[in-house]
């Protein structure tokens, strides 16, 4: 079982970035897919998350509008596009899978089951 994140890197403001969190050895499908953000200094905060049930997706505040969440069942991958980077996204991003899907109570990491290494994302000029 393994998730595994990718398309962080570094760009300016205003820019966008597309994460990409990919499964192996289980079906990312049957599960409520949530990315999460941790910067320097804070805690780790839920991002988005898009459910396994109806296909919900989810947004903290500072993000709606900007960030979109979507999966591709036939690749096994969930995608988090973001645009119009600001410095204050800088963070290590991660995926996290949870086979209960949590509904309103997206942000609890703890009811997530899997989780990937991070990727880095870098909003400066």
């Amino acid at each position: 079982v393994r998730l595994v994140e990718s398309g962080g890197g570094l760009v300016q403001p205003g820019g966008s970035l597309r994460l990409s969190c990919a499964a192996s050895g289980f079906i990312l499908g049957h599960y409520a897919v949530g990315w999460f953000r941790q910067a320097p200094g804070k805690e780790r905060e839920g991002v988005s998350c898009i459910s396994n049930k109806d296909g919900s997706a989810y947004y903290e505040d500072s993000v709606k509008g900007r960030f979109t969440i979507s999966r591709d069942n036939a690749k096994n991958t969930v995608y988090l596009q973001m645009n119009s980077l600001k410095p204050e996204d800088t963070a290590v991003y991660y995926c996290a899978a949870d086979k209960a899907g949590s509904g309103s109570s997206w942000y609890k990491a703890w009811l997530y089951d899997y989780w990937g290494q991070g990727t880095q994302v870098t909003v400066s000029l």
